[in-house]
């Protein structure tokens, strides 16, 4: 679902991506994780088309980085630590421009469908900005999956939210992740990732310097195995 070779990303004469090797396959949830700074938004921004490689290929649904980058929108779906919501709008509005702008038909059925999901029908008819952060957050992701996408791209998509609103993103995303679909998510909280992914990569210094899948984790736990991925 996701093919990446030999990606180099340079911001003037700073590297930060150094020949970043990475490929996921359909209904797979990786994990990927890393310290501040070792490239991992830019890295999801790329896999987003929001940001071009340098170097190397990148193809996600089976089209092309960059050429075909309209052709990966439709494909994917991507929840950051901003909601990308309109606030004075209501949820069910919002979902609508959305809808629509995806040319989704029959979109109210959909909408509907969404907000069950995420737990915010009840909330349907409010505006955005009487939402509590985690309530934008849920809503962000059914902005996110409102046209079905192959691939979810999640990047820190629990910064700032309390203990309560985390264990309801908990909630959404394991409920999103049933029906199959492929989802890469960037997290400082190993714990958390350690719960919901089926794979770790780690990310240091541009490069991905250690991969273990959840079966390979019984052995040993995610910290241990992120802190000698780190010394390497």
């Amino acid at each position: 679902m996701i093919e990446v070779k030999k990606l180099v990303k340079r911001f003037g004469l700073k590297t930060i991506l150094r020949g970043v090797d990475f490929s996921v396959e359909p209904g797979e949830f990786v994990a990927l994780l890393g310290p501040n700074g070792s490239g991992k938004t830019t890295f999801l921004r790329i896999l987003a088309s929001l940001s071009r490689a340098s170097m190397g290929s990148v193809n996600v649904a089976g089209y092309s980085l960059p050429n075909e980058s309209a052709q990966v929108r439709a494909k994917l779906g991507v929840v950051t630590h901003m909601p990308l919501l309109y606030p004075d709008l209501t949820a069910e509005e919002n979902l609508q421009f959305y809808a629509r702008m995806y040319g989704i038909t029959n979109h109210q059925s959909r909408i509907t469908q969404v907000l069950e999901m995420v737990g915010l029908e009840y909330r349907r008819k409010d505006l955005v900005r009487t939402f509590s952060r985690g309530m934008q957050q849920r809503l962000a992701i059914g902005r996110a999956v409102i046209h079905d996408p192959e691939v979810i791209l999640f990047d820190e998509p629990y910064t700032g939210l309390d203990q309560d609103a985390s264990e309801m993103l908990d909630d959404v995303l394991r409920t999103v992740t049933a029906t199959g679909r492929t989802v890469v998510m960037t997290s400082h909280d190993l714990a958390r990732a350690e719960d919901l992914a089926t794979r770790f990569d780690i990310l240091s210094r541009g490069v991905i310097t250690a991969t273990a899948t959840q079966k390979e984790l019984k052995k040993t736990n995610l910290l241990t195995f992120y802190k000698q991925a780190m010394v390497e």
